[in-house]
């Protein structure tokens, strides 16, 4: 069945779902693939659930004129979400970076959202999946679009940026991770590069661009750029500072050399000084007025264990406990180095697929710590457990959770985090 025949079953049935488990009357289930399932066996049990259609890409499956066969069932999901994407005249801003990318992207939403209907990925929905069934959602109410692209190998973000077609761009930084995918940090440059690749290749285009950053600068080179940043002598569009960190951010902006603005933000960490200038920068593009970019970067609050706050009835904790790699550990060891706060407890866990470097990465942290500040810290995962540092080590978080049940801090200031394989956002309830 050509994508075209597909598209008009799709406009009769327009929800789509991969999960047998999620079947609304009417709607489309791709039965995709994995590791280990195969979603060809679930067709019959998501028809008789409600679902008006199966996709399916293993002829034996098909029970009955509901089932469409198609080669590649991941494959077909991702070109009807291309076609269907091309059938809207709105902007559409691509995001992705090593870290920042899902909080770029709910700050950007949260400020366009006052003024447009905006489409955003939900959650990090941001794979060769989550990137098509954000697609398939848009419909005539939106004006604007913010699409997340993750990469963890080379090609991944020109699969995505093939599907997405975005007018405009922003990379919100290049670090050390995935390193077990991409093979280097240059590995990790170019493909996340392909971003910008691919709007070389659109009329029009546009980057928005943290100008502190040279290797962006380096990367975007002969695009249409728009700058924020911290540095006035860059020129940037929209230029910032931070004002304090005590725990929250504090930060001002303005647009060239007009008035400044204070924002007094619910997010930890110095670093999200640029995820919050970048917001800024695209919302001033589209029209947002000051007043309403200044309402919704002060009304973000995070919930999703990223440079989240939370009180507890002993401690104060920072959890930033959803991903980790040696670029995002240094800022967050950093900003808790100069937060203005008493008793200092780091609780760490692993940073995962780093491949070859990780026994060095791990132990540069350690180094990192020994001369830091903080009254103790505790390492969790196999990979720390191999650093040398007088430091306690937990070989899991089930032994963390023991030693919180027999002995809990009090009055301190904990940083969590952690790959989210090392499932520290768990230790919230015990501390």
């Amino acid at each position: 069945m050509k994508i075209e025949q597909l598209y008009e079953l799709f406009k009769q049935h327009p929800y789509i779902t991969t999960d047998s488990r999620d079947c609304p009357e009417g709607s489309i289930f791709f039965a995709l693939k994995g590791c280990s399932f195969n979603g060809n066996q679930f067709a019959k049990s998501a028809l008789d659930k409600g679902c008006s259609l199966a996709v399916i890409d293993e002829p034996e499956y098909a029970v009955d004129e509901r089932c469409i066969v198609v080669d590649n069932c991941l494959r077909t999901l991702q070109l009807l979400a291309r076609h269907h994407r091309r059938q809207f005249d709105i902007p559409v801003i691509g995001i992705t970076g090593t870290n920042g990318k899902t909080t770029t992207k709910e700050l950007v939403s949260a400020v366009l959202g006052e003024r447009y209907q905006v489409l955003y990925t939900q959650g990090n929905f941001n794979n060769d999946i989550g990137v098509p069934k954000t697609l398939l959602r848009l419909n005539g109410h939106h004006e604007i679009a913010v699409i997340e692209m993750g990469a963890s190998h080379p090609g991944d973000i020109k699969t995505l940026v093939e599907l997405v077609e975005p007018d405009y761009g922003i990379i919100t930084n290049v670090g050390r991770a995935h390193l077990q995918g991409f093979g280097s940090f240059e590995g990790v440059v170019k493909t996340k590069g392909e971003l910008y690749d691919f709007l070389r290749t659109r009329p029009n285009s546009k980057v928005f661009i943290h100008l502190d950053n040279p290797h962006l600068t380096g990367m975007a080179q002969d695009l249409q750029q728009i700058g924020y940043g911290t540095d006035a002598k860059l020129h940037p569009v929209i230029e910032g500072h931070i004002d304090s960190c005590a725990p929250c951010l504090s930060f001002s902006y303005r647009e060239s050399a007009g008035e400044w603005h204070h924002i007094d933000s619910h997010l930890i960490g110095s670093y999200n000084i640029y995820n919050m200038l970048a917001a800024t920068c695209i919302g001033h593009h589209f029209g947002v007025t000051p007043e309403q970019i200044d309402h919704a970067l002060a009304g973000y609050i995070p919930s999703n264990n990223r440079s989240q706050l939370e009180l507890t009835g002993r401690n104060r904790l920072i959890v930033d406990a959803y991903n980790a790699n040696p670029t995002s550990m240094a800022a967050a060891l950093e900003n808790f180095r100069i937060m203005q706060v008493d008793n200092k407890l780091a609780i760490l866990g692993d940073m995962r697929e780093l491949g070859v470097v990780s026994a060095e990465e791990h132990q540069k942290t350690v180094d990192y710590l020994q001369e830091s500040p903080f009254c103790d810290v505790w390492l969790v995962g196999e990979e720390f457990g191999k650093t040398h540092c007088p430091f306690r080590k937990f070989r899991n978080v089930e032994e963390v959770e023991d030693e919180l049940s027999r002995h809990c801090p009090e009055n301190h200031c904990i940083l969590i985090k952690g790959s989210n394989g090392i499932h520290l956002a768990q230790l919230k309830d015990k501390l």
